[in-house]
């Protein structure tokens, strides 16, 4: 079969390579649509960002590598004999980490602090290639009403849904959200959802700030046309939100913000309120935490999502309750597209993208 795979870093080529065999627990899948997430993007060019050590370490002693490729839809094509749960022909998605299956909690589903579980694309080969290998416990069965690019999100919006259950909003809590890419556009809704009041959204982009407001913000202020922490104060009557989501950080090399939209949070946030980091940087970040502490902040990393987590991702897009169509603007066919859709993810500013570009590869 045909799959992508890293030589190093800036280097992937299409090689021909046996099919994976199948093992117990497992089935085999056609994938039928894949995105490289932002994170891969940034990886794929030597970027660093999350799990860039690991990465790096594994292309030097490994390499050619099957990477990447952790948000999907794809067919059941085999099961293994053990497999119960799926049978041949159901459209899956998955999580991107597996529980390591050593504890209870684990095996529980209850909390996320077990984190010793491999992670699809990156310890697992994911889904740029003609076949995939996936573990059955890491899969939820795709609704008929979702298409095959809507369920290639899942895996992203189930991210979401735990950044917004970590940040505890109260009903009528004033929310507000920096960057409006697929995360930040994910975390609107589902705030929205879980009895946010007032929404306010804050991009770069006037494309982006558009699509915030059909997707509910009730203001989608652009960041290059005035100062937004000030128009956040006066939105919320001097006060400053209850809760802030920074979803704009990471590399300037990719038309991120850097470590802007993290002072930006802290200005805009009450006293006493939460900022969520959802970013990722990629380097140290320094701030001033007696600030943070005088005005008692609680800054938060989202938990790691579980499969109750894209459970629930399956019946909020199914309902037609969270809309993900609207922010997908790039389909590509076919397998060799794959390259354009890393450098249309990798520069989403200059191909006026929100969502990762997407690959149709079978349908």
């Amino acid at each position: 079969m045909k799959a992508w795979r890293f030589h190093a870093f800036g280097d992937m080529r299409l090689d021909d390579v046996p099919a994976p065999a199948l093992k117990p627990g497992h089935v085999l899948v056609q994938p039928l649509c894949v995105q490289p997430s932002v994170t891969e993007a940034q990886l794929a060019f030597g970027i660093p960002t999350l799990a860039y050590d690991r990465v790096k370490r594994r292309l030097e002693s490994d390499a050619p590598l099957q990477l990447f490729g952790h948000e999907f839809c794809v067919r059941i094509v085999e099961t293994a004999p053990d497999v119960t749960r799926y049978k041949v022909g159901d459209r899956v998605a998955a999580r991107a980490k597996l529980p390591c299956g050593e504890c209870t909690l684990c095996r529980t589903e209850r909390t996320a602090l077990c984190r010793k579980g491999p992670v699809i694309g990156f310890d697992l080969p994911g889904c740029f290639s003609e076949l995939a290998l996936l573990p059955e416990n890491a899969l939820v069965k795709v609704d008929d009403a979702i298409s095959d690019s809507e369920a290639a999100c899942l895996q992203s919006l189930s991210d979401s849904v735990a950044a917004v259950e970590t940040a505890g909003l109260q009903i009528g809590d004033t929310v507000v959200i920096l960057g409006q890419g697929s995360m930040g556009l994910e975390c609107l809704q589902v705030a929205r959802l879980s009895g946010a009041g007032l929404l306010i959204t804050v991009d770069v982009r006037d494309e982006s700030c558009r699509i915030s407001k059909e997707l509910g913000a009730d203001h989608a202020l652009n960041a290059r046309t005035g100062n937004v922490v000030e128009a956040i104060r006066d939105l919320t009557g001097g006060n400053g939100a209850d809760v802030v989501f920074e979803c704009a950080g990471g590399s300037p090399k990719q038309g991120l913000a850097g470590n802007a939209t993290v002072m930006q949070a802290i200005d805009a946030v009450r006293s006493g309120g939460k900022i969520i980091g959802v970013s990722w940087f990629g380097a140290p970040l320094e701030m001033n935490i007696d600030l943070l502490r005088e005005r008692s902040l609680r800054y938060l990393f989202p938990d790691i999502s579980t499969q109750g987590h894209l459970e629930h991702t399956v019946r909020l897009v199914a309902s037609g309750r969270v809309r993900l169509q609207p922010t997908i603007t790039h389909k590509l066919d076919g397998i060799e597209s794959v390259p354009k859709a890393f450098e249309i993810t990798a520069n989403k500013g200059k191909f006026a993208a929100i969502n990762p570009a997407q690959v149709v590869l079978a349908k």
